[in-house]
């Protein structure tokens, strides 16, 4: 069995990315043009060889004509909510415990 080099989170994030290029109607060559890259580069970036900053991010967003703030918030809801707590969050009796 061939182990995935990321995580499902980075698997629904990519597909996110690509959607949204499909729903723009932009060819993986017209995105390059427009974010001044190779369509490989974007190839590898879909396909998670090569993977992207928030600033690269952020100029891909905008290459799409789309919010990037909303793309991140649509991201983020579609991810697996991780029960997390606040550093100012004191540890339950139970994690100070041990048990």
């Amino acid at each position: 069995m061939e182990k995935s080099t990321f995580s499902k989170e980075y698997e629904i994030f990519l597909g996110k990315l690509v959607s949204a290029r499909k729903e723009a109607g932009l060819t993986q060559e017209e995105l390059a043009r427009r974010v001044r890259r190779t369509q490989s580069w974007v190839s590898k970036v879909e396909r998670g060889e090569r993977r992207i900053d928030v600033i690269e991010l952020r100029e891909v967003c905008q290459a799409l004509e789309r919010s990037f703030p909303i793309f991140v918030k649509a991201l983020e809801d579609s991810l697996p909510q991780k029960r997390r707590r606040h550093a100012a969050q004191a540890p339950s009796p139970a994690e100070k415990s041990g048990s």
